[in-house]
């Protein structure tokens, strides 16, 4: 699999792998933790959720630049798997819930999101370019597409286990104090504190109160104090483990730092002549052609990345989690969250037959192009939208406003819904995010090709801006017609690449 590829292939998906660990613990908690910490309803949390991703991927574009302008690519990479290290810190000291000062306490944990995102955009787009680096050399350029995608496979590896692991800790807390976990709890238990529960959430909440405590509850203003600050203090552990993935990554990288090539030095040869530098018309072309392609893929990214929001409260609101259970004994691992290892999951196991795919096309001279891969990957994901879709109209699903109400959902779907999703869903990005960091590592000119990757990052950073839209539609409309406008944004993706495809194939070439 690995010998038409260069060495470095895998030293650098390995380094990546602490960055995709804390991606995905935030993907699984971060909504999560922010309701049950600061008693956030869902636009509020959306908000903050959709800034950070924002931010994670905004500021890549900020550290192309700095790498792009110091050309000190490596020294920028290893500064930010150290930023992240420290973000995650900021995130996993333990503070006591219910919060005695609100603003002071989120201000804090906006801040340690900030630095994560930071060193997030110093790290990830670089790293990207220095791959990109490896398939410039002739030997391997015809490998560029797969080359990707095997890193994009072997970068998600530590994610699968990141839900695992945060669950597990949080669970393992909660049984330590004599609780089970429950999704519904954390929210009936602000509610009750805050005394804005109506007569049958209340109900409801002594029902789950006395069903999640081993011992019997006969105070439960005190149970909910405890069981809040119980349920985020584990949380709050579960964001140390990512410092630990954060560390085995920094050492990786230093150690195979040496062998990665230098995009500082690739300058240098083409200054002193040994690669013939691009016209101006050319270098206009080409950008040209890379913002049209940014600017389509905000599109899919408003939708695929709802998996760490709507579909996280689907997740919890309207899913029959009972079995999504793993019970080893010692630990539990029962949760909402779960469900963020299916993508990375899928990502592993469906690498190798769209790889396969990709080479039987390629064999035969059927291989479609990269922009028209894109494309096709725009419309698998409008069909994963049209299963959420579909499912939750024929399921006759409650408004989230009634869901309030009563404190629970009277209904609850098959979690096979959101596995089917997640399924197609996932081959929709492998169609897509590895391919379209090839893409942009094939276009780019080479004196931008760090900022360029940035600004594939940048368009991205746009559509997680857009993410707290679907918070909105979540909870003023139906939910079959929320996941019915991710069907028409990605429809939009789909067919504007189409339009543009004879233009950026020419332009590839």
């Amino acid at each position: 699999m690995f010998n038409k590829h260069p060495k470095g292939l895998i030293a650098a998906a390995l380094a990546n792998l602490g960055e995709r660990f804390g991606f995905y613990t935030m993907m699984a908690i971060l909504v999560l933790f922010l309701q049950a910490k600061f008693g956030l309803n869902g636009t509020d949390a959306g908000l903050i959720y959709s800034t950070f991703y924002f931010s994670i991927y905004i500021l890549a574009l900020i550290g192309g630049i700095i790498a792009d302008k110091t050309r000190n690519y490596k020294g920028t990479i290893m500064t930010g798997i150290i930023l992240m290290a420290v973000g995650y810190l900021v995130l996993a000291i333990p503070s006591q819930t219910p919060v005695v000062n609100k603003t002071l306490m989120l201000s804090l944990a906006c801040f340690g999101l900030f630095v994560i995102a930071f060193g997030n955009g110093l790290f990830k787009g670089n790293l990207q370019a220095l791959v990109g680096q490896m398939y410039d050399n002739p030997q391997y350029s015809s490998m560029r597409d797969s080359g990707f995608s095997l890193f994009y496979m072997f970068i998600n590896v530590g994610a699968i286990f990141a839900p695992f692991a945060a669950v597990g800790v949080r669970n393992w807390w909660l049984g330590t104090f004599g609780y089970n976990y429950d999704a519904d709890l954390p929210a009936l238990c602000h509610g009750h504190l805050g005394g804005t529960l109506t007569d049958v959430a209340r109900d409801n909440f002594h029902a789950l109160a006395d069903k999640a405590s081993s011992a019997p509850v006969t105070d439960y203003t005190a149970f909910a104090g405890d069981y809040l600050n119980v349920f985020t203090t584990g949380f709050h552990y579960a964001f140390g483990i990512a410092i630990i993935a954060m560390a085995i990554s920094l050492t990786i990288y230093i150690v195979n730092k040496k062998n990665f090539p230098d995009p500082s030095q690739k300058a240098k040869a083409q200054a002193g002549g040994a690669v013939v530098e691009m016209d101006a018309q050319e270098v206009r072309q080409r950008i040209l052609a890379l913002f049209a392609v940014f600017a389509v893929v905000i599109f899919f990214w408003f939708s695929f990345h709802q998996n760490g929001l709507t579909l996280t409260f689907f997740a919890k609101e309207y899913t029959d989690l009972s079995g999504m259970v793993i019970d080893l004994g010692f630990i539990k691992f029962e949760g909402a969250e779960l469900f963020q290892s299916l993508n990375p999951l899928f990502v592993v196991c469906l690498t190798p037959v769209v790889m396969a795919i990709f080479a039987w096309q390629r064999n035969r001279g059927a291989e479609p192009s990269t922009p028209k891969k894109i494309a096709i990957g725009m419309g698998i994901a409008a069909l994963g939208f049209v299963v959420m879709a579909v499912g939750s109209y024929f399921s006759h699903l409650p408004l989230h406003s009634e869901i309030v109400e009563a404190g629970t959902s009277p209904i609850k779907v098959t979690p096979w819904l959101l596995i089917a999703t997640y399924f197609v869903l996932t081959v929709a990005e492998l169609y897509i995010s590895p391919l379209g960091i090839s893409f942009v590592s094939k276009v780019a000119p080479p004196k931008y090709q760090g900022i360029m990757q940035g600004g594939w990052l940048g368009a991205t950073a746009i559509g997680n801006q857009l993410l707290f839209i679907g918070a909105v539609l979540y909870q003023a409309i139906p939910i079959w017609l929320t996941w019915t406008i991710f069907v028409v944004a990605c429809s939009i993706s789909m067919f504007t690449m189409l339009v543009m495809l004879k233009w950026l194939e020419r332009v590839a070439k």
